[in-house]
């Protein structure tokens, strides 16, 4: 049984601000079922883009008597309000705790708002209760459903046509077509990270067909299916591949660009193009120097470029929601810090975000890796680009 109790770090980002995250930058509106103060959560502590991009992230901010008396009239009135004023191109409903606990349901909402507005609306299995990655994880494979379904004639989804959109360049013949998914700030910051992996996809000639979803608007996502080629960059991502694999026959890659991994990965991608077979960065077994504590995909990237370049083995913790098939052998998924306090003590190295380090021994070296999704702002300007090679170099000088 899992202790779930934090009595000295902090939690991990919640699934509704995951979706929030993957939804962002798409022209659609996102209401948080939930009372007042949970938008302003996750638009200062975990939204760097708040500031400096417009998106339609509400709050319903249900107060008790709503609540009690099952009272749904007052977030019907002001969901359609707002949508008919912002005309947004889709709309997602999600619920917190207390819409999960009192039995609310978001999907007859948002039938009612779809009616009501002729906007298109969906709800996702929210609850606040798991952390961001599953978040994302709904939203980018609730997306990839329906950009497939539209792909094969079988629905035309957002409220806006983006049939005749053309993008500002097109790939050349025979240039291979990727696109990267799971990229939200969460897990890669605005540290100049997205940028990085689209130079990285241009300098192996690939052709960037979308991001999901940072620089990437929704009429490029809605054209994802020419892809040749999924890069998984996070859980988040995963379930948007699958669909994608399963409809429409593109083949995916799981990993991050990192040191070593940025050739293993370009190899990777021209042999998925032409096989059709899907595939995963190595695997990796061996006496640890240390322990790297953070999100599936990413984690798992890093431990193994830094093995590359320093010939020391990681192990690595996953604190959060994955799929168990992205996991190395000898991966930990361990969440409460009951748990985790333990194995930091065995260890002589730990790479993880710096609100570990109250539960981490004097004995160990603490190498401070900052995640967004963790601690939030806190630390962002000291979050490294570590897809940019001489962010890697720089980061490896500390090992």
């Amino acid at each position: 049984m899992l202790n779930q109790t934090a009595r000295i770090i902090s939690t991990y980002s919640a699934d509704t601000f995951g979706v929030c995250s993957a939804l962002f930058e798409l022209g659609g509106m996102v209401v948080i079922h939930d009372p007042s103060g949970c938008n302003s959560t996750y638009t200062t502590h975990d939204e760097p883009r708040w500031y400096d991009h417009d998106s339609m992230i509400y709050v319903s901010a249900l107060n008790e008597q709503d609540a009690i008396l099952g009272n749904d009239e007052r977030l019907l009135a002001e969901t359609i309000e707002t949508v008919q004023q912002q005309k947004p191109a889709f709309v997602c409903l999600i619920a917190s705790q207390i819409p999960f606990m009192i039995g609310t349901d978001m999907q007859a909402l948002a039938r009612i708002v779809e009616q009501n507005t002729g906007v298109p609306a969906f709800t996702l299995p929210t609850n606040n209760m798991h952390y961001y990655a599953q978040g994302a994880y709904y939203a980018f494979r609730r997306l990839a459903e329906h950009i497939t379904r539209a792909a094969q004639g079988r629905e035309t989804f957002w409220a806006k046509d983006y049939t005749d959109w053309q993008p500002a360049r097109t790939p050349q013949d025979g240039q291979l077509r990727l696109n990267l998914l799971g990229v939200t700030p969460q897990d890669f910051s605005i540290n100049g990270s997205d940028a990085s992996l689209r130079q990285w996809a241009e300098d192996n000639g690939f052709y960037v067909q979308s991001c999901w979803a940072m620089g990437s608007s929704l009429a490029e996502i809605e054209h994802s299916t020419a892809a040749d080629v999924n890069l998984v960059l996070s859980y988040g991502g995963l379930g948007a591949a699958q669909v994608m694999a399963q409809d429409c026959n593109i083949p995916y890659i799981v990993g991050v660009p990192i040191g070593a991994l940025r050739e293993v990965l370009a190899q990777n991608v021209r042999q998925a193009a032409g096989t059709h077979n899907h595939a995963s960065t190595c695997q990796r077994t061996g006496d640890s120097a240390g322990l790297l504590i953070g999100e599936s995909v990413y984690a798992q990237s890093l431990a193994q470029a830094l093995e590359a370049a320093t010939g020391q083995h990681y192990r690595v913790i996953v604190p959060m929601e994955t799929d168990d098939a992205l996991l190395f052998r000898d991966t930990l998924r361990v969440t409460d810090e009951v748990d985790l306090e333990p194995l930091f003590q065995q260890a002589e190295t730990i790479i993880g975000d710096p609100m570990y380090a109250p539960i981490m021994p004097k004995s160990a070296r603490f190498i401070p890796l900052p995640h967004e999704g963790f601690s939030g702002r806190l630390y962002e300007h000291q979050i490294p680009d570590l897809i940019a090679p001489h962010g890697f170099v720089q980061f490896v000088t500390q090992l």
